[in-house]
């Protein structure tokens, strides 16, 4: 397995992350197979991969203390994950490693024609129960944190750390893919909320991603922010502000986003993002929420230059946690975690790319 190296910075803010680490065998090939095909790779990487790994991972190389939650086999590729973790200053000291079984992989297929890849993920077996983890253990691993981060699997245990956190007034920040069991109950306990681009509609059945943001904030009034990733679109995100009974414009969010994306200028390649004022979002048949809109552009990736998107979610999701335990403005966030995510894009495998606090691409931060 792969882990690049560079000159350690001192760490900043502890934080915990719960979820999924595994093994990625990484294979690009000149087009997708078809059923019954025999092809080659023209490239290939064994890497450590799952979503908390690789955001932990983000997080340590920008400056964060990350430290995991999560289990393995002890088998070559469990022993596989916590090496890479540990040589990249993820404290696995609260992993649970069990001795039969067998660790979590993923099997990435990178079309280099389409620039497209395709995941086929091995569980780990026995799977994480709350039985693994003592409270104990649990407080012990909580202690100093400023931000716990969820991806959303293993629900049982999950909201059994999530439930001690929420008690211990320590902020949550979920990262949701897909509907998952178990997630309803985790996200009442949320304070931001990062989602693929599926997500809002499909837990809230409304018609566009606007209005299912507006949607998502009435369910959830504890959150701070929704964040919708975009892939190469960029991202939008809805911040909760206070009513405090003054005049407010109300307008359609709908409008409002249409309104926020015509502002945005297409020369520029580097990340950006475009707000509005403090505004009354209106969304037919939904509800009104008090709040701020932000559109985040993405970085123009050349296509000699764009080599893989495994794992850019997971680079946004862990610059997101940076720049919360920073004090970042939304202003400030959105363009940075599109960086770190562009520079994921430019090398192969979900952490190659991963750039340090120091790297030239970040000097603007």
């Amino acid at each position: 397995m792969s882990s690049d190296s560079a000159v350690p910075f001192p760490k900043g803010p502890l934080i915990v992350g719960f979820g999924g680490a595994a093994v990625d065998f990484l294979a690009v090939v000149a087009g997708f197979p078809k059923p019954d095909d025999n092809i080659r790779s023209t490239n290939m990487k064994v890497q450590g991969g799952g979503n908390a790994g690789n955001a932990l991972t983000c997080a340590a190389r920008l400056g964060l203390k990350p430290r995991i939650i999560s289990k393995i086999a002890n088998d070559l590729q469990g022993r596989a994950v916590l090496e890479e973790l540990e040589a990249d200053g993820v404290d696995t000291s609260f992993f649970v490693v069990s001795k039969g079984g067998c660790s979590p992989f993923t099997y990435v297929i990178i079309d280099s024609h389409t620039r497209t890849r395709t995941c086929i993920f091995t569980a780990g077996y026995p799977p994480m129960i709350p039985d693994d983890l003592s409270r104990d253990s649990l407080l012990s691993a909580l202690d100093g944190a400023k931000l716990v981060y969820f991806d959303g699997r293993m629900h049982e245990t999950a909201l059994f750390i999530a439930r001690e956190a929420f008690c211990k007034n320590i902020s949550i920040l979920v990262d949701a893919e897909r509907p998952r069991e178990g997630l309803d109950e985790l996200l009442t306990m949320t304070d931001y909320l990062v989602c693929s681009e599926r997500f809002p509609q499909a837990w809230t059945k409304a018609a566009s991603i606007p209005r299912a943001l507006i949607s998502i904030l009435l369910k959830l009034p504890n959150l701070k922010f929704v964040i919708a990733t975009l892939g190469g679109n960029g991202s939008i995100m809805l911040e909760q502000c206070v009513d405090d009974g003054r005049q407010i414009e109300e307008k359609d969010v709908d409008s409002s986003l249409e309104s926020l994306a015509r502002q945005k200028e297409d020369g520029i390649a580097r990340p950006t993002c475009i707000a509005s004022s403090v505004t009354k979002f209106r969304a037919e048949g939904i509800g009104s929420v008090c709040g701020r809109l932000y559109v985040g552009t993405a970085e123009k990736i050349p296509p000699s230059k764009l080599i893989d998107t495994t794992g850019a979610g997971d680079a946004f999701v862990g610059a997101v946690m940076y720049a919360i335990c920073n004090n970042f403005s939304p202003e400030k966030m959105l363009p940075f975690a599109s960086c770190v995510a562009a520079a994921k894009c430019k090398a192969l495998g979900a952490r190659s790319g991963l750039p340090y606090r120091g790297d030239p691409c970040l000097a603007s931060f």
